[in-house]
């Protein structure tokens, strides 16, 4: 790890293990000799503008007390208010939250969305939990955290493990508060509480529409292409179904129950029927079943970790071989893995973009809540392809001008335009 995190890391956090948070600055420090003058301000982007850890005390259903902690990071706000999702899952730690909240920050200004970055996360296994225990679990967090967010302040967002009836009960719960009906305070909701049409498969598309792009700039044809995804939910199954419509094989599938592969291509819309029935990829039909090694080591055109953070790391880049990696998880590549894979040639497709459909649509969604005027899904859809497809180019072209990584020019376009703004806006007081 650089010398320089240390001496930037906040004091809660060890400096011997910092955790993504480490990663994430390692991902500043490589970006800032390319900021010109804005690299003045860069500190500005080593430290979150506001983290709030609350004790989240519920009745369960046998009657005990039982207490859950989480957290509400807002990493930047100069270009406009929080964005970013609350996941629930027991692994859940500050540096993560703190991690996801600043990739939000340079995702959304990647994009060039008029939102910061946020992130939410309370440490429990839902699985071990009713859904009434889930209800009081999520109205009390969002209670603890009212003060900080708000349709102009902050706005959560599904993540790992919440869906559109978490953010329908956070809706509530902070409607309640204020005395009046906010939808616009969280985005991913269900359509009749004014979330949007194509909100659930918008990461998903998002990750096909980058790595079509991607792919075209590599001289590599998506009818019969080689695919292989870590991850089948909303992301990486999304992307199966555009990359098969579109002519490609998804040759290997790899879940939290297994890895399925078949030569010729799985059928994606069969697989969707037996995770239905079965909880997970293993065990379908017309397919054999690999070691995670024998995953990453498959010949591919694209690859696509959709999973969560850090499943790429020193210890299986050197087992890739795909010509084009395009993260649809955040944070699933770690620095030297990273330097590893682009070593070999392989264009890394970094997730600030290239997983950016989501809080673009999410934006989608925000808009159609204050203007209470609702789009059709082919106007989203359109919307959000010609937005993916520009955060591309102007990633592209910045990698062409500085002869740098995808990342490293997604970092350069996101870290000016966050710095622009900081440095107009001014210190107040």
């Amino acid at each position: 790890m650089p010398e320089t995190i240390p001496s930037t890391l906040p004091s809660y956090l060890d400096p011997s293990h910092p955790g993504p948070w480490g990663i994430y600055l390692e991902q500043v420090d490589r970006v800032t000799p390319y900021l010109g003058s804005l690299a003045r301000w860069v500190e500005t982007l080593k430290r979150p503008k506001r983290i709030l850890i609350v004790d989240i005390p519920v009745e369960l259903d046998n009657g005990t007390v039982a207490h859950f902690e989480g957290y509400r990071v807002q990493h930047n706000t100069s270009r406009g208010p929080g964005k970013g999702g609350v996941r629930y899952h027991q692994d859940v730690t500050l540096s993560e939250v703190m991690a996801l909240s600043a990739w939000m920050s340079v995702k959304s200004a990647a994009v060039n969305l008029p939102f910061g970055g946020a992130k939410g996360g309370i440490r429990i296994d839902p699985r071990n939990h009713s859904q009434s225990e889930l209800e009081r679990i999520t109205r009390r967090y969002t209670s603890e955290i009212h003060d900080i967010i708000g349709p102009n302040k902050d706005i959560p967002a599904p993540d790992v493990n919440t869906n559109g009836q978490v953010m329908a009960w956070m809706m509530d719960t902070y409607s309640m508060n204020e005395g009046a009906t906010t939808t616009g305070v969280v985005t991913g909701k269900p359509i009749s509480l004014g979330g949007s049409l194509g909100r659930v498969e918008a990461t998903g598309r998002g990750v096909y529409v980058t790595a079509c792009e991607a792919a075209r700039e590599s001289g590599i044809d998506i009818k019969g292409a080689r695919i292989a995804i870590q991850g089948f939910g909303n992301v990486g199954g999304t992307a199966a179904r555009l990359f098969q419509e579109a002519g490609a094989k998804v040759v290997a599938v790899y879940d939290h129950t297994g890895i399925v592969h078949n030569d010729n291509g799985l059928n994606v819309l069969a697989l969707f029927d037996h995770v239905r029935e079965n909880g997970g990829v293993a065990g379908a039909a017309d397919a054999q079943t690999l070691t995670p090694e024998e995953f990453w080591s498959l010949e591919t055109d694209i690859l696509i970790p959709a999973a969560l953070e850090g499943q790429i790391t020193r210890d299986n880049a050197n087992l890739i071989r795909t010509r084009i990696l395009v993260e649809g998880a955040n944070g699933p590549t770690t620095p030297e893995a990273d330097d590893i894979i682009s070593s070999k040639g392989t264009v890394i497709v970094p997730d600030v973009v290239a997983n950016a459909g989501g809080v673009t649509v999410s934006y989608f969604e925000w808009v159609q809540d204050f203007s209470s005027f609702f789009w059709t899904e082919q106007e989203i859809n359109h919307r959000l392809e010609a937005m993916m497809r520009a955060a591309y180019a102007s990633m592209s072209g910045v990698a062409r001008q500085h002869g740098v990584s995808l990342r490293t020019a997604a970092f350069i376009v996101a870290c000016s335009r966050i710095l622009e703004a900081r440095q107009v806006r001014g210190l107040y007081p």
